[in-house]
Formats: structure tokens, sequence, C-alpha cells
């Protein structure tokens, strides 16, 4: 770990870098891979530390590094508690759907606290040249964001379930009615539509709630994406989904068509060969519109967000993250999984070296300050209920 300040000029663009190796990491992933294993799951929240320590010490700006120092017991608590609500939610699906109902209001009511607390504690425990982040958001604030957006997901789950109970047929012999029939889609075709249009409001939340409270130091982060360009980018992947989609079907239809004509003069194999490639295509459909969202919400993200006066900007363009997540795929596969610690090693740098900070001035001064205003205040302290679920 790097915490010297490097010989770089104090205003110029800071490009982030990775500098770990796959081969490196793979030693550390394997051994919590096993251990995790051995211990039916409680060693988990140790690796997770490990693989975070890893991961920050070698991510790299203006010459020196992040550091991770979490706790893996209070990881351990936070993954009892949503290990708890996880199976009191399943349990109540085997009682009624009215047990199911109160247990995701309960899920409702917990998650706002629990968002609040999983940032608070990354941050609490990341640190840049010694000085530690810190998120300052109150639960007033965590539930006046995310709570709405709970109850629309009760209000969904409820009118979901009506539409299936009360408009169509229990019995598979009983006879669909056209009016019920067309009120159930039309009930149905609403509550996707309004789940689509609140998505990515609920996401540009999320992040202005997450950096917007973020603090280094004294300092604090601000976000400033709108809402209007997280709308804009769902709905270009949408529509190059549907139309790729479109696209594929149309092809692979005339490919059964004409298949079929080959198979009844016994050439079978003709139609499997033709409709084989099918796969391979939603796959690469899969991969371009996961690079195409993935790299534009990062830039979305990080362009929107400063830290006091000094702005990051990132550059992730979609066909090489492309190549990596797809590459990254098949070579998981392959392997049967042991690629697993080079893939995450290959994203890692691909998006750090991609990430610029720009300084508004005096980059050593600013963190001279800091450290000195943090050195007079001194830390908050901790409560009992500081825990990590890993969001």
């Amino acid at each position: 770990m790097s915490d010297a300040p490097s010989s770089v000029p104090d205003e110029s663009p800071q490009r982030f870098r990775f500098t770990g190796s796959g081969g490196e990491y793979f030693r550390i992933w394997i051994v919590n891979l096993l251990l995790t294993i051995l211990t039916f799951g409680i060693y988990s929240a140790w690796a997770k530390v490990r693989r975070l320590q890893y991961f920050y010490r070698h991510t790299e700006v203006a010459g020196s590094s992040f550091d991770y120092h979490g706790s893996p017991l209070s990881i351990l608590a936070g993954r009892a508690v949503a290990f708890v609500l996880l199976i009191a939610y399943n349990a109540s699906g085997k009682i009624s759907f009215a047990a199911t109902f109160i247990a995701l209001a309960v899920m409702v009511m917990v998650l706002p606290w629990l968002l609040r607390n999983s940032f608070r504690f990354r941050l609490r425990y990341s640190s840049y040249r010694g000085l530690r982040f810190s998120f300052k958001a109150g639960n007033a604030q965590a539930y006046s964001t995310f709570l709405p957006y709970g109850f629309f997901a009760l209000l969904f789950v409820g009118l979901t379930a009506w539409a299936f109970n009360g408009q169509m047929p229990t019995d598979p012999e009983e006879s669909v009615d056209a009016q019920k029939a067309m009120i159930f889609a039309g009930l149905m075709g609403t509550i996707a539509v309004a789940y689509a249009l609140v998505i990515p409001l609920l996401h540009q939340r999320l992040k202005r709630f997450q950096h917007g409270n973020a603090w280094f130091g004294l300092t604090p982060f601000s976000f400033g994406a709108t809402a209007g360009r997280f709308y804009a980018i769902y709905a270009m992947t949408g529509l190059i989904w549907v139309g790729a989609a479109f696209g594929i079907g149309i092809v692979a239809a005339i490919a059964a068509g004409v298949g079929g004509l080959v198979a009844r003069e016994g050439g079978s194999e003709a139609v499997y060969g033709v409709l084989t490639l099918v796969a391979p295509a939603y796959l690469l459909l899969f991969a371009i519109t996961g690079a195409y969202f993935s790299a534009r919400i990062a830039n979305l993200v990080w362009n929107g967000t400063r830290l006091g006066e000094h702005r990051f900007e990132s550059q992730l363009r979609v066909l090489p993250l492309m190549w990596i997540m797809l590459t990254n795929m098949l070579l998981v596969l392959i392997t049967l999984g042991l690629y697993m610690p080079w893939a995450a090693v290959r994203l890692a740098r691909y998006r750090a070296e991609n990430l610029v900070l720009h300084p508004a001035g005096s980059l050593e001064a600013f963190l001279a300050s800091a450290e000195g205003e943090v050195g007079a205040v001194g830390e908050e302290t901790l409560d009992m209920f500081d825990f990590d679920i890993g969001l």
C-alpha cells in the first residue's frame, strides 16, 4: 500500500490505476473459497474483508492507494440479519399470501435503515492516505427517500396477486372469460409500464443518496446527475434490446421455416444447425446491452459526482467493456470458474484506468488541509448498529 504522495503536478488530471494481478489475487480467492466451504459460509465475512483490502490497496490515484478497515464480525452480523429476513420471507410463502405480504411489508419498512447502515459502514471503514471517508445521511432521510418506492412495490405485489387470483381461473379445465382475460392483460400491462417508469427514478435517487451524503474528511461529495438522464439510458437500453431481439426472432423464424422444408426432405440436422445460432446471438445481445448499460450508467454517475470543487470523469466505452465482459464469461465457463480472479482483475483494471480526478486547485494542499481538520475534530463514535449487509 502506497500512502506517500508522488511528484506529479498538483493541478493536473489524476488518472486512477489498478496494480493488482490475476495470479496474485487467485491465491487469496482460492483460500477464501476453500475456507468458506469448510466453515459452511461463516468465513465469507473474513473473505470479503480480504477481497476488499486487496482491491482497495491496489487502486491508486495521485500516487497513493486506498485501504479498507472493515470488521468481519460486523459483516457477519449484517449477513445474519439479512439471512433471518430471507428465511422469514420464504417461510411466509408456505403459509398464505397474506403472511407473505406482511413479511414483505416488514422488509420494506426495514430496507431504508439497512441501506443507510450498509453505505455508512462501507465508507466509514474506507480510507485514502490514512484519512477516512464517512456517510452522513440520517435515518429520516433514508426513509423519506426510499419508503415511497417500498409502498409502490407492495402495491405492485398486491395488484399482481389480485390479477392472478381474481381475474384468471385457478382450474386448468375452466375456460377463460374473454372480458376477464382482457382486464388481466390490461392490468398487467399497466403494472409493467408503471414499474418500468419507476425503476430509473429509484436508481437515480439511490445514487443521489449514496454519493450525495458521502464525505472525505470534512469535505462533502455532491451528486448532480438528473433523473432524466437515467431515463434516457434505460430507454436506449430497452430500444437496443427490443430491436435486436425482434431482429433475431425474425431470422430465427425464417430459419425455422426454411429448416422445416429441408427437414421434410430428410435433413432434420439442418434445423438444429440453424437454430443453434440463435443462442449465441442472444448471448451476444446480453453482452452488448449489459456493456452499454454498465458503461453509460458508470459514466453518468461519476461525471455527476464532485468532491468539494474537484470533479470526476469516467471514460468507459461500450465495445472494450463488452469484449471484457464477454471473454470473461466464456473463460469462466471454460475453466469451470477458476478464471474468476483474473476476470475480476481485468474488469477492475479497465474501470480504474478510465476514471480520472480533475483537481480544482492544489490537490496536495487540499489533502493536507483535510488531514489537519479531521485530526482536530476526531472520528465520530461508532454505534452498536454499525454493520454491512453487502449492498
